[in-house]
């Protein structure tokens, strides 16, 4: 009732004659401001529902894009092993050829100083892919989040395509700084071994101890390991941080915000019809 009341009121702002201000406009701002927080409460419940609903699309965003982020995980860990078994000093040859002399160990560690370039290079190969079904994933599911919530989304249909398309750019950026991240990472990993290899075992005497020599090979993979599981959870972090965000930007006015803005008591008739009809 308060509804078909307040539009018979606006109805004759909608034609073509110019409306004729009221006698009593402080009365009449009064009474418009009474009836439009009357119709703002009224479909409060609906704007609820309806941020309630983007907010479970954007949850399923979440968990759209979690596997991707699992599978980096999953590969860093399975090349990191690959690349220990590679590297594995301690063991009856390896052991024999270090002990053995310094031709020995010399043949040795260049032996291993070649695995290390070629298995981070291959592990470079491998992640690429990973990396790249992010991005795309990205871009995919958040088109899709747009499609689920256009319909019911409290905001206007061009707030909501700003909205999606700035977390879309956000995240996509974060998802190419990553890859960039982990590919430094394992540049440094790479540098990190071939020095640990290029500085033993070239003097004369003794050769090094392999006990110490696994030990640096193993601190030097774990550390880039928990490194690079770090950035994958900072990613997923601003994953969450970014899709928040955007549920506060699309959310309705909370219910004590003013429906009448201070331009609507501004004295110019036009802009006070203009209020009005928004």
């Amino acid at each position: 009732n308060n509804m078909n009341k307040f539009l018979e009121k606006l109805r004759p702002l909608s034609g073509s004659e110019a409306p004729r201000l009221p006698q009593d406009p402080v009365g009449m701002r009064q009474q418009l401001q009474e009836e439009l927080e009357e119709v703002k409460a009224r479909l409060q419940p609906y704007m609820a529902e309806a941020h309630e609903l983007v907010g479970w699309n954007l949850e399923g965003l979440r968990q759209q894009l979690k596997p991707y982020t699992m599978d980096l995980m999953e590969q860093v860990a399975l090349r990191v092993q690959e690349l220990q078994e590679q590297l594995r000093v301690v063991g009856e040859d390896t052991k024999a050829q270090l002990l053995g002399g310094v031709d020995e160990a010399r043949a040795l560690l260049q032996e291993l100083q070649s695995r290390v370039v070629n298995h981070t290079g291959r592990f470079r190969e491998f992640f690429h892919p990973y990396a790249e079904s992010l991005v795309s994933g990205i871009g995919r599911h958040v088109q899709e989040l747009h499609r689920r919530v256009a319909s019911h989304a409290p905001a206007s249909p061009a707030r909501l395509s700003r909205c999606v398309q700035v977390l879309s750019r956000k995240l996509t950026l974060k998802a190419k700084a990553l890859h960039t991240r982990i590919q430094q990472n394992l540049d440094q990993l790479r540098d990190e071994l071939s020095r640990a290899f290029a500085g033993t075992g070239t003097e004369e005497g003794a050769g090094p101890d392999p006990q110490m020599l696994s030990e640096e090979v193993r601190q030097r993979l774990q550390a880039f390991r928990q490194d690079t599981y770090l950035q994958i959870a900072a990613f997923t972090r601003a994953i969450d941080q970014e899709t928040e965000e955007v549920q506060q930007q699309l959310a309705p006015p909370p219910p004590g915000h003013s429906a009448v803005t201070p331009e609507f008591q501004q004295t110019d008739s036009g802009k006070v019809l203009s209020k009005l009809q928004a």
